[in-house]
């Protein structure tokens, strides 16, 4: 194994590796799909199906029937039971609760994947200083993130609701997206990923951020309009209902809470998001290419456009299909790859690293 050390602009040496890089990069991929799954546990109405917090005996299901009235009898003393569900059997009780369980053993199987490999390879010195404590600070985000799930569960638990609080979910996706860049962008800077050559490049840099900063805010939009279900409250494209600007936008009071509580403004913030971001990134992509960029910047703003295309396909698909769950669930896979390939534009617009001797 071959290990080089790499210095970017304004930031600490960094050892290529390979091995860690590729794990790196599962753990991104694993967080992508408790994503996925968590999103879908929400637009099933199933967040709800486990009453309690409990992270180790947690991991065992109900094994018998007596197993599984009980945990039915703690669901059925829940708003969503009482005021949504009442009448639900057994039979469709145990759907919605493989799906809340099925999140929550994809967290703990996704601190295990992190854990083991992170010790093994402290161990063995291929990971130290400001990784270790970098990837440190990812083990630890992961944990709040847990805490964060539960915090964002109870509020579905409490008082009249039939379903967790749409400020909460978004917090929780928001810290998912966070995690999931921050690890991405150590697995990039680890494998040693190709950045570009070309001095006059970087100083679009400050626009792909940008774009990644408009991309994070899209996907909070997207939490909260699963959280509202507001992508149901229209289903025509590319009008609001025939109408050009939806109706209704300001009914509430004060006029602020409107942004987060609002369907009708919340679907109209998430559509206009979009097209910001689309606008933004083909912009770039022009002016990158007008200044001669080179492969890896490139091919980098490529799979951007690609992916922007596909996602705003995917939203009108959804919509129309008043949030079919197949297309719900492709449309935020895509989500989580844009970011992804963000972020890596970003990346690829790095200038080239010294390259230190072999070690």
């Amino acid at each position: 194994m071959t290990l080089a050390a790499i210095s970017v602009p304004g930031t600490a040496a960094v050892r290529t590796d390979r091995a860690v890089g590729l794990w790196l990069f599962a753990i991104a991929g694993l967080i992508g799909v408790m994503v996925v799954v968590g999103g879908l546990t929400r637009l099933t109405g199933s967040g709800l199906s486990i009453t309690e917090w409990q992270p180790v005996t947690g991991v065992i299901p109900p094994l018998n029937l007596g197993g599984w009235q009980a945990e039915f009898a703690k669901y059925q003393g829940t708003p969503q039971y009482e005021l949504l569900n009442r009448g639900m059997g057994l039979a469709a009780f145990k759907t919605i609760y493989w799906w809340e369980w099925t999140h929550r053993m994809l967290g703990r199987l996704l601190g295990a994947v992190f854990l083991v490999p992170f010790v093994v390879f402290l161990w063995e010195r291929r990971i130290s200083g400001p990784i270790a404590l970098r990837l440190l600070v990812i083990f630890v985000l992961g944990a709040t993130q847990g805490l964060l799930g539960w915090w964002m569960v109870q509020s579905g638990l409490e008082g009249a609701r039939v379903a967790v609080s749409q400020y909460r979910l978004a917090a929780h996706l928001g810290l998912a997206t966070v995690l999931f860049g921050y690890v991405f962008w150590t697995a990039l800077e680890i494998s040693g990923a190709r950045v570009t050559s070309l001095n006059k490049t970087p100083r679009f840099r400050s626009w792909a951020i940008g774009l990644v900063a408009l991309i994070f805010v899209q996907i909070l939009l997207g939490a909260f309009m699963a959280g509202l279900d507001a992508g149901r409250a229209f289903a025509t494209w590319p009008s609001y209902g025939g109408a050009f600007l939806p109706r209704g936008l300001y009914d509430l009071s004060p006029w602020w809470i409107n942004h987060f509580e609002n369907p009708a403004l919340v679907h109209f913030q998430h559509r206009s998001a979009g097209y910001l971001v689309a606008i933004l990134a083909v912009l770039l992509y022009l002016a990158l290419r007008l200044a001669g960029a080179d492969r890896p910047v490139r091919l980098a703003g490529t799979h951007v456009i690609v992916l922007v295309a596909t996602q705003i396909a995917l939203g009108v698909f959804t919509v129309i299909s008043a949030v079919a769950l197949p297309l719900a669930a492709l449309h935020q896979v895509c989500a989580l790859a844009l970011f992804a390939t963000a972020l890596w534009w970003t990346y690829a617009l790095i200038p080239q690293p010294w390259r230190g001797a072999a070690r």
